[in-house]
C-alpha cells in the first residue's frame, strides 16, 4: 500500500505561503465579473474571480508583474504590479463581432503536442480514404490498430492493440463502455462508417478516468456533433459480391439546439465459394440501425450543456455451408450453418455544468440492452445482457494543475444459456452461465504543468469494489516532456485489470468442436503496462510532417486465454499466473509534400509470448514483422484524390495440430503475404464518387476451416484463420451532401 499512498499524496501537491495580491473585476458599471481570468503575462499562472468579482493571486518568482485581467465580451486590460497589495480592474465592453468561421483541409492523422497521452486522431480525411462501411473497416491506414477475424463463417472481428486480444483495450462510443459483453463479438461492426467523425486511439495505460481496463490501450469512436456537421449526408455503396450499405444522416440547428438523425443499412451479398469447400466466403448480413444525438449547449461554455444519445440495431449474419436454409435447417446435423440474431436498444447521456472556467460538473450515464439467439451448428446459444454505466466527475483548475475527481458505478447481468442439439461429440459445457457484476469506484487524476509547461505530470488513480472480487486499487502515471517545440518525450506505467466474458469474447470457442472444460474458478486478468514514445514533426514550408516511435511492455500477473495445444479436441480454460509478456516496437512517419502528396510508412515488431516449463511460447495469430505504408495524391483543386495502402504481413504463430491425423493437421506458421488496397475519389460539387479494389492481387488463405469436409466431426475447427479469405474486392459508392449553414 505504500506506493498507493505515495501516488495518492502526488495528486494533491500544495502551494507554500508565499506573497499575495488581492483584487477585483468589474465592468463599466462596477458590477462584478464572475468568473473572469486573471493571469500574471507570459505565465499559466493564474485564477479566476469569485462571486463578488474577487481574486487573489501569488506575487513570489513573478517577473515582469504584469497582471492581466478577461471576461468573455469585454477588452482585456493589463495592470502592471510594483508595491500594491490591492488592485482594481474595470473592463470595457466590447462590440460583438458576427461568428467568424475558419475552414480548411485537416491532415488525415493528427498527433497533437498539447496532449499528454501520445494520442493518434484519425480525421474524417483519413476515414475517405477508403470504404470505411463500419468501424471495423476504419483502420486500413493504420499501424496501431489491427483487425483480427474471430469467426470466419459470421465474419465477427475484434481490434488489436500491441498483439494482444481486442478485450485488453478499451473501446469506448462517445467517452462511454458501449463495447463489452456480448456487444464484444458484433459492436464494432454495428457503427456505420459516416457516422464516425473522429477516432482517438492511444497505447499502454491510460487515464482512469474511464475505467480501470485499457491494459494495452483505449479506442474513443467520436461520432458526429449536431451542430457541426453536414445537414443532409447520403451514402450508397455495393461491392463485387453485392453486399449492399445505405446511410443517411440528417441535422438541424435552432439557437443552442441540434439535432442528427441517422439511418443505416446493410442487406446481404450474394452466395459465393470460390476455394469449393462448401462453406460461404462471406456471411448474409442484414442490418438496421437507426439513431439520435440531441445536443445543447458546448462544454466549453459556462452553464448547462448536455448531449442525448439513442440507438437501436437489428442484425441477422448468416453462414455455413452453401445448402444451408436458415428457415429449415438451425440446428441441424446434416447440413451446417450459423445464425445469429440480435436487437440491442441503447441509451445515454452526458450533462454537465460549468461554474466558470475553474470548476466544472459532468454527469456520464448509458444503459443498453442486447438480446442474442444464435446456432453454431448443434450448439444452441441464446444470450440476453443489461448494461448500466454512471461516472459523475468534478473538474477543479487551480494555478498549474487540472484536477479530475469523482465516482462511477457499473452494472452487467448476463445471462448465457448453452445447450446442444445433437451431442454425439459429448461436449460437457451446456448449461445456463449467469453473471451478475456491480463495480462501484472512486477515482482522483491530477496534471500538473512545470518548467514553463515544458513538463506535464498527470498522476491518477482509482479503488474500485467489485461483488464479487473484492477492492482492487488501480494506479497510474505519465509524463510528457518537450525537449523543444517540436520534439516531445512521454512516458507511462500503470496497472489494469478486467473481468472475463468467455464465451462472448471467444466466440470461435462455440464454433468449433472442442469441448471447453474449466479447471478453476476464473480470477480477473491483471496486467502492468510501461511504455515510452518519441515524436518529431516537421513543419517546413513545403514538407510538413512526423516521426514517431514507440516500445511497450505488458506484463499479466494473471490472464485466461484458452489452451488449444494441450489437447486439440479441447479448450482448457484456467488461470495463468506465470510470466506472459508483450513486447512491442513501432517506428512511423509521415510526410506530406506540398499539401497534395501523402506517404506514411509504419513498422511493428511484436513479442507476444508465454513461459511454459522454461520455454518461450509464441501466442498465435501474431505477425511478429508488420509493415504498412500509405500513399496519396489530392491537387490543389481538390477535384479528387487517389489513396493506396500495402501491408505486409510476416509469419503467424498458429495453434498446434500435429496430434490430429495428417488430413486435419496445419502448419506451425503461416506464409508472409502483401495485402494492397486503392481507391479513387472524385468531387462533383455535392456528389462524391468513389471506387476502389481492396486485395488487388488477390491473395487468400485457402480453405481456412480445418475439418470442412465433415463439419459435425471432432476435428472441425475455424481457429486457424490468418489471413484474407474472401480475396479481391471491387466497390464503388456515391455520396451526397448538403452542408450546414
Amino acid at each position: 500500500m505504500k506506493k498507493y499512498i505515495f501516488i495518492v499524496g502526488l495528486l494533491f501537491p500544495y502551494a507554500s505561503f508565499a506573497q499575495s495580491i488581492l483584487g477585483k473585476v468589474t465592468n463599466e458599471k462596477n458590477e462584478p465579473l464572475v468568473g473572469a481570468s486573471v493571469f500574471w503575462a507570459n505565465t499559466t499562472i493564474g485564477t479566476t474571480t469569485g462571486i463578488k468579482g474577487e481574486f487573489e493571486l501569488t506575487t513570489k518568482d513573478i517577473s515582469p508583474k504584469l497582471l492581466i485581467a478577461r471576461y468573455v465580451g469585454h477588452i482585456a486590460d493589463t495592470i502592471e504590479i510594483t508595491n500594491q497589495t490591492f488592485v482594481e480592474f474595470k473592463l470595457e465592453q466590447s462590440q460583438e463581432l458576427d461568428e467568424v468561421v475558419v475552414k480548411g483541409q485537416r491532415d488525415g492523422v493528427i498527433i497533437s503536442n498539447l496532449n499528454p497521452i501520445k494520442t493518434e486522431q484519425i480525421t474524417q480525411t483519413e476515414l475517405g480514404k477508403a470504404a470505411c462501411c463500419d468501424l471495423a473497416g476504419c483502420f486500413e491506414t493504420q499501424t496501431t490498430v489491427q483487425p483480427q477475424t474471430t469467426n470466419v463463417i459470421t465474419n465477427s472481428k475484434e481490434l488489436r492493440i500491441l498483439g494482444l486480444s481486442g478485450v485488453y483495450n478499451q473501446v469506448l462510443i462517445d467517452g462511454f463502455p458501449m463495447i463489452q459483453g456480448l456487444t464484444y463479438t458484433y459492436g464494432i461492426s454495428s457503427i456505420p462508417g459516416t457516422l464516425v467523425d473522429n477516432i482517438y486511439i492511444s497505447k499502454g495505460a491510460n487515464s482512469v478516468l474511464q475505467g480501470f481496463e485499457s491494459m494495452s490501450g483505449q479506442i474513443n469512436v467520436e461520432t458526429k456533433e449536431p451542430d457541426k456537421t453536414d445537414k443532409l449526408l447520403l451514402n450508397a455503396y455495393i461491392n463485387s459480391f453485392s453486399e449492399k450499405h445505405l446511410n443517411a444522416n440528417y441535422a438541424i440547428k435552432k439557437g443552442k439546439w441540434s439535432n442528427l438523425t441517422a439511418l443505416h443499412t446493410v442487406q446481404p451479398a450474394n452466395e459465393f465459394d470460390r476455394d469449393n469447400d462448401n462453406f460461404l466466403d462471406l456471411p448474409k448480413l442484414t442490418r438496421y440501425m437507426v439513431s439520435n444525438k440531441l445536443k445543447y449547449g458546448n462544454d466549453a461554455d459556462w452553464g448547462w450543456n448536455s448531449r442525448i444519445g439513442l440507438r437501436y440495431v437489428n442484425e441477422q449474419r448468416i453462414g455455413g455451408q452453401t445448402s444451408f436454409n436458415e428457415n429449415n435447417d438451425k440446428g441441424s446435423t446434416e447440413v451446417y450453418g450459423q445464425t445469429v440474431n440480435i436487437n440491442q436498444p441503447e441509451i445515454w447521456t452526458k450533462t454537465g455544468y460549468r461554474l466558470n472556467d475553474q470548476h466544472n460538473f459532468v454527469l456520464f450515464a448509458s444503459s443498453f440492452y442486447q438480446d442474442q439467439k444464435s446456432y453454431f451448428g448443434t450448439v444452441k446459444y441464446n444470450a440476453n445482457q443489461t448494461n448500466f454505466y454512471g461516472n459523475l466527475q468534478y473538474e477543479f483548475n487551480y494555478g498549474n494543475n487540472s484536477l479530475k475527481t469523482g465516482f462511477s458505478f457499473r452494472h452487467l447481468n448476463l445471462d448465457e444459456d448453452i445447450s446442444f442439439t445433437n451431442n454425439n461429440l459429448q461436449r460437457t459445457y451446456a448449461g445456463n452461465y449467469l453473471r451478475n457484476e456491480n463495480i462501484a469506484g472512486v477515482f482522483a487524476e491530477n496534471t500538473l504543468k512545470l518548467l514553463n509547461d515544458k513538463l506535464t505530470w498527470i498522476a491518477g488513480i482509482r479503488v474500485d469494489n467489485h461483488n464479487q472480487f473484492g477492492t482492487i486499487v488501480t494506479p497510474r502515471t505519465l509524463l510528457k516532456y518537450d525537449i523543444a517545440p517540436n520534439t516531445i518525450v512521454r512516458a507511462n506505467i500503470g496497472t489494469g485489470w478486467r473481468t472475463v466474458n468467455l464465451f462472448s469474447e471467444n466466440i470461435g470457442l462455440l464454433v468449433s468442436s472442442r469441448d471447453i472444460v474449466f479447471s478453476e474458478q476464473l480470477e480477473p486478468e491483471k496486467a502492468l503496462n510501461t511504455g515510452i514514445n518519441l515524436t518529431q514533426k516537421f513543419n517546413g514550408e513545403n514538407v510538413t510532417g512526423f516521426l514517431s516511435a514507440d516500445y511497450y511492455r505488458t506484463d499479466f500477473q494473471n490472464q485466461i486465454f484458452p489452451d488449444y495445444d494441450t489437447d486439440p479436441t479441447k479448450a482448457i480454460i484456467e488461470n495463468f499466473s506465470g510470466k506472459s509478456v508483450s513486447n512491442t516496437f513501432q517506428a512511423e512517419v509521415y510526410l506530406n509534400f506540398w499539401r497534395q502528396f501523402e506517404f506514411k510508412t509504419g513498422y511493428s515488431f511484436l513479442d507476444v509470448y508465454r513461459e511454459i516449463d522454461g520455454q518461450k511460447v509464441l501466442l498465435p495469430f501474431n505477425p511478429r514483422h508488420k509493415v504498412v505504408t500509405t500513399l496519396g495524391y489530392k491537387p490543389l483543386s481538390k477535384k479528387y484524390h487517389v489513396d493506396m495502402n500495402i501491408h505486409w504481413y510476416g509469419q503467424q504463430r498458429l495453434p498446434n495440430t500435429q496430434s490430429n491425423p495428417p488430413e486435419f493437421q496445419r502448419p506451425d506458421f503461416s506464409e508472409n503475404y502483401v495485402l494492397v488496397n486503392a481507391q479513387f475519389t472524385y468531387n462533383l460539387k455535392k456528389f462524391e464518387l468513389y471506387a476502389g479494389c481492396e486485395n488487388i492481387f488477390d491473395f487468400r488463405q485457402e480453405r481456412p476451416i480445418i475439418g470442412w469436409q465433415d463439419p459435425f466431426g471432432q476435428f472441425f475447427d475455424t481457429s486457424s484463420v490468418w489471413g484474407p479469405t474472401r480475396g479481391r474486392e471491387l466497390y464503388v459508392g456515391v455520396r451526397f451532401r448538403i452542408p450546414s449553414e
